[in-house]
């Protein structure tokens, strides 16, 4: 079995890729950053690292190319490249509004593209898993990261779409929906709260906390876990859901 994962350089990224190995499989990780990659593969000879720019077309076609020559076909997917911005809708601008769309939208489009070849091969069994790595921020809401769900609500979408039009195939195609997740994004979030307000990292993280019924953030291994089962047999009929882990938000 060969997973790739993009944004694998940390937190649910790296966190899926060390609960892959456990489970035998060989494990290609994708990201801009060569040094977090190349430390996460330094964990394990299954691992391997390669970095990429999931915005760029070509450069997604290298990123499988790569991989394929490491390890073989692709089996599953995890497609969990992605980042956010905090600014107001009315002073975001299309530069930013355009960055957070392609990181975090046209990335899983182009990463899908590049690799579907390979998951919609019929010359092997085996399962088929693509997985989008989306955010409670597509199932509803935030103040201050309009684009940001836009763009994750679109990764649903994507996700519902595509579970439809491959449903005939060994393919699956679903998105786990994480609430605040233990990663540097989440450093970055209280980082910007406390710059921007005056508050203490606690009341930041605090304040963040309160839309989270168990009051607590995820860590990263819950959504790894989550991310097996959906590619795992068990989860053979769960296709186009939008599984979300936020302690009962929703």
């Amino acid at each position: 079995m060969h997973v790739l994962i993009t944004g694998g350089g940390t937190g649910i990224g790296a966190a899926t890729a060390e609960m892959f190995v456990r489970r035998g499989a060989r494990v290609t990780i994708a990201g801009r950053r060569p040094e977090p990659l190349d430390a996460v593969a330094a964990s394990s000879p299954s691992i391997f690292a390669v970095p990429t720019d999931v915005t760029r077309e070509d450069a997604c076609a290298a990123m499988v190319a790569a991989a394929q020559a490491a390890h073989g076909p692709i089996d599953i997917v995890v497609a969990n490249a992605g980042g956010a911005e905090s600014v107001s809708f009315a002073r975001t601008s299309l530069d930013q509004w355009q960055q957070i769309i392609d990181v975090n939208l046209t990335g899983v489009f182009l990463t899908t593209k590049a690799v579907l070849p390979d998951l919609l091969r019929r010359n092997e069994s085996g399962l088929r898993r693509l997985v989008f790595v989306a955010s409670t921020a597509g199932l509803k809401g935030y103040p201050y990261v309009a684009p940001y769900c836009a763009a994750k609500h679109g990764v649903i979408g994507l996700a519902r779409s595509l579970a439809i039009e491959y449903a005939k195939t060994p393919l699956t195609v679903n998105a786990v929906c994480p609430g605040y997740v233990e990663t540097p994004l989440f450093e970055m979030t209280i980082a910007n709260i406390v710059a921007k307000t005056g508050r203490t990292p606690e009341q930041a993280k605090a304040d963040l906390l309160k839309s989270n019924p168990q009051g607590r953030v995820i860590r990263a291994a819950e959504v790894a876990e989550t991310i097996g089962w959906l590619c795992s047999d068990a989860a053979t009929s769960v296709n186009g859901h939008a599984v979300s882990l936020s302690g009962g938000e929703v």
